[in-house]
């Protein structure tokens, strides 16, 4: 299953420039690549940024369909490996955000 990579370096810190920033300049790239099931790798970051990683994440999918978009948050390549190959043989799962960084996601 494809990746679509989305380092920290390319966003800013701040949550709302971030997803500025994403929707700018990385939406396109994952457009296109969303003609077939894909998945986008986040940077670890902290829980001010899981809305809008999970909302792009479910509205890509939407646009999508029937492809399948989903994300993933961190992790090792064995991780992220994991994930893909789970996702690979789950064609019911798309829009959803994984956190592979092995922390459990806060909550506001």
């Amino acid at each position: 299953m494809p990746l679509v990579r989305i380092e920290a370096r390319e966003l800013p810190d701040a949550p709302l420039d971030a997803a500025a920033a994403f929707h700018a300049r990385i939406l396109p790239e994952a457009r296109h690549a969303a003609g077939s099931d894909i998945v986008l790798l986040f940077d670890p970051a902290d829980h001010t940024h899981e809305r809008w990683r999970t909302a792009a994440v479910e509205e890509l999918a939407r646009e999508a369909a029937p492809c399948r978009v989903n994300g993933a948050v961190g992790g090792s390549s064995d991780t992220v490996q994991a994930i893909c190959d789970y996702l690979q043989n789950a064609p019911g799962v798309t829009g959803q955000l994984f956190a592979a960084d092995g922390n459990p996601r806060e909550r506001d």
